[in-house]
């Protein structure tokens, strides 16, 4: 049951890698066209411009989630390599549940009213020229908040199957035929 919970996850979260290329593709072609158009051109875009910011704002906020489940995430690893896998294991599961969960808890929480405030008063840049509807990017706070709280459950799950071994039998059968 956990293994299947884990690959649901798993492809959700591989998913949203997916949506992430596409958006660094975008941004790139974003900043490839403002730098040709402020040098080549001398004209620029505020809204494009900030739509830069947008777009990393979006590959940093969901990209956490990413890197956690590749397994990507800073950690102090002077100790931590040195431990077993179910060592590695019960460490995964504690941080998580005492750091992880309730750090992405308040920032759910926290950032609500943020956007709510800017949807109900309809925000936009402060810039002329700028972008409408602010309240959509403040919007990518919780929802990706959402994503990495999802992400640290599964986080959990995985180490589980870690610790108790199930882990280990599927990477030696990939076709999840485990007993």
């Amino acid at each position: 049951m956990l293994i299947k919970i884990e690959q649901i996850f798993n492809k959700f979260i591989d998913f949203m890698g997916n949506i992430l290329v596409v958006i660094l593709l975008l941004m790139i072609l974003n900043v490839f066209y403002d730098v040709v158009m402020r040098y080549a051109f001398h004209n620029s875009s505020i809204a494009m411009q900030e739509m830069e910011w947008h777009l990393f704002a979006i590959l940093i906020l969901f990209g956490t989630s990413y890197s956690l489940k590749e397994n990507a995430h800073v950690r102090v690893d002077f100790l931590y390599e040195k431990f077993s896998e179910k060592t590695k294991a019960i460490i995964n599961i504690i941080g998580t549940i005492m750091f992880l969960l309730p750090f992405t808890g308040l920032i759910i929480y926290g950032s609500y009213d943020f956007v709510m405030d800017s949807y109900s008063v309809n925000e936009t840049s402060g810039d002329p020229g700028g972008l409408k509807y602010l309240w959509m990017i403040k919007a990518t706070i919780p929802v990706s908040f959402t994503v990495l709280f999802l992400e640290g459950l599964n986080y959990i799950i995985k180490n589980i199957n870690i610790y108790r071994g199930v882990e280990r039998a599927k990477k030696i059968d990939p076709q999840g035929a485990l007993s």
